[in-house]
């Protein structure tokens, strides 16, 4: 990179475990030694991560993979054209319910461990005879339309025959928020990154009902997302960030650096969640219920060098959800459009020279 180029690069975050990346390359200077200086910005919520991005006031931010696809086929709010150069990780998301909400969930054969389907059933359960007693529709909520939150809690709820917009009513709320709307019984569940699931159930309000990596096997989920027009201005930059993230990538695979990244995350500045949870959810060590055992769920995420490609078929699986659940009108060119935002071209010519072998 030459001298004049730019250097310090804005990067917005939410406090999230899939924030992970990020925060090692600026902390432990692997980005530093790309040539950046980056300035982590934590925010509230995806909405402002959005428009913050599309207006420039980041460089590139932790951002959803379908929101970065919905921009890019018109069915964002500022329809900016985004690309996503590099993923930040897969998995990492639960689906979480109420304690009352599991009790009765418990009455239909709900259990600790057992399939997402049968969970889903239970819930079937719940919502068939909560329609029959003439009460209101259980209140699930996501972190924002353009999801994977929102296609895998649908998606597990269809498996059991529940019409997410018909039998529950869904809702958005930022990740923040979520622990003390379950709380205060403004909501029955929702679905969630860590630590946000574990927080719940740490504090004997929730629990954990499935874990998304059995949903959807192998699931993809946050990205590098930025402005197209920043990376067409600034292509070094955005070349010196894949190897930063690349660089981190192998970093926080390897097993013995598992606590190091926990105590980092664990800053306030960052996520500010106990490192004992953070540490829990790296190992695939899921406590689903207060003061008992956890499951274990190995793949349950994972932030290593494969899981960093931006692979086109992701961009097809989040437009396949878009037009499943009717937020975007069939469209021949709406494929294609949803596949130029995932540039695993940039990617793997950022990383010319490194031994990439992921296809």
């Amino acid at each position: 990179m030459s001298a004049d180029s730019r250097t310090e690069v804005r990067v917005g975050f939410m406090p999230l475990l899939d924030c992970a990346l990020l925060v090692v390359a600026h902390e432990v200077g692997l980005a530093r030694q790309a040539g950046l200086s980056l300035r982590l910005i934590r925010e509230s919520s995806w909405a402002n991560i959005r428009d913050r991005v599309a207006i420039g006031h980041f460089d590139a931010a932790h951002m959803l993979g379908p929101m970065v696809v919905a921009e890019n086929v018109g069915a964002g709010h500022l329809a900016t054209p985004l690309i996503a150069p590099v993923a930040l990780g897969t998995g990492a998301n639960a689906i979480t319910v109420s304690q009352d909400l599991w009790l009765a969930m418990q009455g239909f054969g709900a259990g600790i461990g057992l399939s997402p389907a049968a969970q889903a059933k239970a819930l079937a359960g719940v919502v068939a005879q909560r329609a029959a007693a003439g009460l209101a529709p259980l209140t699930l909520a996501m972190v924002f339309p353009f999801s994977c939150h929102n296609y895998q809690l649908r998606d597990w709820l269809e498996s059991a025959g529940v019409d997410p917009d018909h039998d529950v009513r869904l809702v958005v709320l930022p990740p923040p928020l979520l622990v003390d709307a379950l709380r205060s019984g403004q909501i029955d569940g929702f679905c969630v990154g860590e630590p946000w699931n574990s927080l719940a159930v740490d504090a004997g309000i929730g629990v954990i009902a499935a874990v998304c990596s059995d949903v959807w096997e192998r699931p993809p989920e946050k990205v590098m997302g930025m402005r197209a027009r920043f990376a067409e201005e600034s292509p070094a930059v955005v070349a010196a960030l894949v190897r930063s993230v690349d660089a981190a990538s192998r970093w926080a695979a390897d097993v013995g650096n598992r606590g190091d990244l926990a105590q980092l995350l664990s800053q306030p500045r960052y996520v500010g969640a106990p490192a004992r949870l953070l540490l829990a959810a790296l190992n695939g060590s899921i406590c689903a219920v207060a003061g008992q055992a956890p499951i274990q769920r190995p793949d349950f995420v994972s932030f290593g060098p494969d899981s960093i490609v931006p692979y086109e078929r992701y961009a097809e699986l989040f437009y396949s959800r878009m037009r499943r659940w009717g937020q975007v009108a069939a469209d021949s060119a709406g494929p294609a459009r949803a596949r130029a935002g995932f540039r695993v071209d940039i990617f793997r010519s950022a990383l010319k020279g490194a031994a990439v072998t992921r296809e």
